[in-house]
């Protein structure tokens, strides 16, 4: 979460938003989250638990080409 914000600020071609998902239930369910953190990259890439930086940093760079 903390590398996703620190991405956004850096760059306007990032977004980034943080949800509790247990004060959001339904939303939770949508985007079927069983474990935290989830990240979810363009809608397609999803990330289960924390990640080294270089790690993330792959998968978003991986996202970024599939909407490319």
């Amino acid at each position: 979460m903390r590398t996703a914000h620190a991405m956004a600020m850096a760059s306007n071609l990032v977004t980034a938003d943080c949800v509790e998902a247990q004060e959001f239930p339904d939303l939770s369910r949508a985007f079927r989250v069983s474990a935290v953190p989830k990240t979810i990259l363009n809608g397609r890439i999803e990330i289960l638990g924390a990640q080294p930086e270089s790690a993330f940093l792959a998968s978003v760079l991986e996202a970024g080409s599939i909407v490319s």
